[in-house]
């Protein structure tokens, strides 16, 4: 801490040391400034970046495929593995896919994405609600 000094000052100051003159804060009055190796700074600034990159974690979407036909007990395996993979932190996408006059009995590929809706409120936000397009029907929930 040397205090408030002219820039032209700072910057012999710099010089003699054989070092930089780096702002710091330039919105401050008066703008704050240290005399550094500004190469290193530039690294350790770099280095904290790729620190706080590899802290954040990439939401996967998971998607879990179900039919119209689909049996009570498959049903309850794949709501399981929902269930684990919003506990990891991940979206889940629930497609309906149809296949050929199953489409005429839409309604049976909503009571099952329902029911799926209704199991997972709990512990899942809904994103996207249950949508028709084309032969499916397509549901995103992610975690509370």
């Amino acid at each position: 801490m040397i205090g408030v000094m002219p820039t032209i000052q700072a910057l012999k100051l710099a010089a003699e040391k054989g070092l930089d003159l780096v702002e710091i804060s330039p919105t401050a009055k008066p703008p704050v400034c240290k005399i550094m190796n500004y190469g290193k700074y530039k690294y350790e600034l770099q280095k904290k970046a790729q620190a706080a990159k590899k802290k954040q974690k990439i939401v996967e979407t998971k998607e879990i495929k179900v039919r119209p036909t689909i049996a009570e007990g498959d049903l309850q395996i794949k709501l399981r593995n929902a269930i684990k993979f919003l506990e990891d932190g991940n979206k889940v996408r629930f497609s309906l896919q149809f296949k050929g006059r199953e489409i005429t009995h839409n309604e049976v590929g909503f009571a099952i994405i329902e029911r799926i809706k209704s199991e997972l409120i709990d512990i899942a936000r809904i994103e996207f609600e249950p949508k028709m397009e084309g032969r499916q029907i397509f549901m995103i929930v992610a975690p509370k």
